[in-house]
Parts: structure tokens; sequence; C-alpha cells
């Protein structure tokens, strides 16, 4: 089976109270049901985790590298500022996809600017709380790949 650590950042703790106009009124709650309903049909365990503190996502990184899954992440604020998220990802030799509720190349310039999306499989923005169901579903693709067995030309 597929493990997939779902980690959020800081301030995801107040969706669905928090600027709804920006980022909509779905709850963090809303969205592991609505992730853990989807995941089970795709054969994925899901881990989902929130921190507002950066060395917390920072080790649970690792810790999904250590364990071979793969990291669906909003790092909120973290995005624009943290190296110590990237250096974790590209450490830890994880495969992560990098998501947002908004589309944060629409807003301030300051938000235009990740510095995790170089390491990082992918970025899904703009979809609200869907960006989350686009995330989880690019990266089990991604993670399937890499499981699948490859061919020898010998097999051939």
């Amino acid at each position: 089976m597929i493990a997939i650590h779902v980690l959020n950042g800081p301030n995801l703790n107040l969706l669905g109270r928090r600027e709804p106009g920006i980022y909509g009124s779905a709850t963090l709650a809303d969205i592991e049901r609505e992730l853990r309903g989807r995941a089970g049909g795709l054969g994925v365990a899901l881990s989902f985790r929130q921190s507002n503190h950066e060395g917390e996502l920072v080790t649970w990184v690792q810790e999904a590298g250590a364990a071979g899954a793969g990291v669906l992440l909003n790092a909120g604020a973290y995005t624009h500022t943290s190296i110590a998220l990237r250096d974790a990802i590209a450490g830890a030799g994880v495969t992560a996809v990098e998501i947002h509720l908004s589309n944060v190349h629409a807003r301030e310039s300051f938000r235009h600017v990740s510095m995790i999306a170089p390491v990082c499989a992918g970025v899904v923005c703009g979809f609200g709380a869907y960006s989350y169901v686009a995330g989880l579903d690019a990266l089990t693709h991604l993670l399937r790949g890499r499981a699948a067995p490859r061919s020898t030309s010998q097999e051939r």
C-alpha cells in the first residue's frame, strides 16, 4: 500500500474561519475527511498532520522520507521563507507535491516565489479544497510509477 503524509503548515488550523473569501469555508477536518474517503479507493494510507512550527514540519518530512512515503505539503507561509523545509525535502529524498488553496500567483508579489517548489515533483494551487484532491491524485500517480517494476532489455 502506498503511504502519503499530508502535512499542513501554519494557520491551516484556522481554515473555515480564516479569510473565507480567499481560503474558502472548508475546515481542515473537512479536507481530511474528503482525502481519507478518496485515499481508500486509491489504496493509499494517509497520515494527516498540521503544525504552526517549522521544525516540526521538517521532522515530519524527514520521517516520511525514512518511511518511503510521499508528502503532500501545504506549507502555508513557510512556502515562501523556509530553506529548512526545502533542505528537508531534498535531503530526505521524498517525492513531494506542494499545494495551496489559493492561487498564490494572483496574490501579493511575496507569495509568487516558493522556496520548496524546486525540490517538489509539482505544485497545485488555486482550486480551494480541491487542490488537496488534485494533489493526492497526482502524488499517487507518481508514487505508483516509482514503485512499478521496470523491465530490462533482457525481458523485452
